[in-house]
This record gives structure tokens, sequence and C-alpha cells, in this order.
């Protein structure tokens, strides 16, 4: 009996747990888990970077990408030194690396300002302000831009002419001539100064990359000062 019973006393300092019928319970409390269930700090962190790299570049194939204005074209609309979002998805949704649209939203509006691959080097990309959609007529008269015959109020242009330079004759007449299906005539704000449709023709909608939409940082470089009154700017 002695013995016995101090057998049974070992048993319960052991941690044996054994119920009334003989059974253990709560065995797997004690039971750590295997060794290659458990995430390091390495791998975590590795899961975690995949995951931002994938989810930038989702954005930046189909949501928002970021441009630089490098030249002044559009002056006074985007200086040199403007750094801007543009919309990817406002015309469309497009298969990455291809001109298929698979989800079509709005088309080119008259005066949007886009960013599109230039037609003379596609590794390059240009902005400009959207003056003609498919089927308008534009000619320009004494400086004057016509679009199907009436004269247009383009508050946003800049016409002044550096002293010295060449005035295109461009700038001073142009057409008529009517834009073609599924194409767009585009033109820069800074007239004088601006290689636009009126040099190279038309950009086709397959081209286009986007809407510029913001300003999200502006830079002066000469005079090496950020211009603080264009951050957040609305691009219209």
């Amino acid at each position: 009996m002695g013995k016995t019973k101090g057998r049974e006393e070992t048993d319960e300092a052991s941690g044996s747990n054994r119920d009334s019928t003989g059974g253990i319970s709560g065995c797997f409390e004690d039971l750590a888990l295997p060794e290659e269930e458990k995430k390091s700090t390495f791998r975590e962190y590795a899961e975690t970077l995949v995951i931002a790299i994938i989810l930038a570049l989702f954005i930046r194939t189909f949501v928002v990408q970021a441009f630089k204005i490098p030249s002044g074209s559009m002056i006074p609309t985007l200086e040199i030194g403007d750094h801007i979002l543009v919309s990817k998805f406002i015309y469309g949704i497009r298969i990455p690396f291809t001109e298929i649209t698979l989800i079509p939203f709005l088309k080119p509006a008259y005066q949007d300002i886009i960013v599109f691959r230039f037609p003379e080097d596609e590794s390059k990309d240009f902005i400009k302000r959207v003056i003609g959609v498919p089927g308008d007529t534009i000619e320009i008269r004494q400086k004057i831009l016509y679009r199907n015959g009436e004269p247009q109020e383009e508050r946003f242009v800049n016409m002044a002419e550096e002293h010295g330079m060449p005035v295109p004759i461009q700038q001073e007449r142009f057409g008529p001539i009517t834009v073609p299906e599924d194409s767009y005539f585009v033109m820069g704000d800074n007239r004088s100064h601006s290689l636009d449709s009126r040099f190279w023709g038309f950009v086709k909608n397959s081209k286009i990359k986007g809407q510029a939409f913001i300003i999200y940082w502006s830079w002066n470089g000469d005079a090496r000062s950020v211009r603080f009154n264009r951050i957040g700017k609305i691009i219209k």
C-alpha cells in the first residue's frame, strides 16, 4: 500500500494529468510548435518588402505615376522643376506592357493635360494640352486658335516671345486640319516654345498614359529653393 501510494504521488508531481479513466488530459498544451512553422524575423521583413513592392508596382501601373517637368513648353501652367502626379486609370485600365485597354472609362477631353509617349521617340514621355479631339477642325489665324470655326479664349496660354528668337510660322497660322478617329491634337501652353502637334502630328489614343491632376512638389533650380506656393496646386 505504501509503495502504491508513493507511485501515485510521484505520477501527480510529474504532471502526467491522468483522468479517472486512465487517459491523459491537456497533453497538447505542452507540445512546442515545430521549428519550421515559426516565422523568422527575416522572413517577416522579406514578405512585407515584397508586398510593398508589388503594391507600388500596381499603383504605378494602374493608378497613379509621378513625373517631373524638365522643360518650359507648358509655362505658365507647369514650370520647370514641378513634380506632378498623373492619373493612369482615368482613361481606362490597360494590360501592362501593351496598348490594349481592358476597361475603358473616360476619353481625353478638350483642354485636358495629358502625358503620352512622344510619337517620334516612344522612349520619351511628353506632356501637352488637348486642343482637338476626334472630328475637330483646328486652325490658327493671327495667333488665335479656331476650333470648329470658333475662336477660343485661352487664358492659360503664354504668347510671350523671347527677344531675338524667331517666331515659328505655326504660331501665326496653321491648318485647317481635321483630327482623325482615335487621335488627338495637342499643344503646349507656351506656344512660342513648344514642339507639339503643329510640328509632328497627332497623338494616338493608345499612346496616352494618363491625365495630370496635381503638383505635389516644386523645385526652383535657378534659385535653389522650394516653390511652396505651387505644392498642392490642381492642374487645369
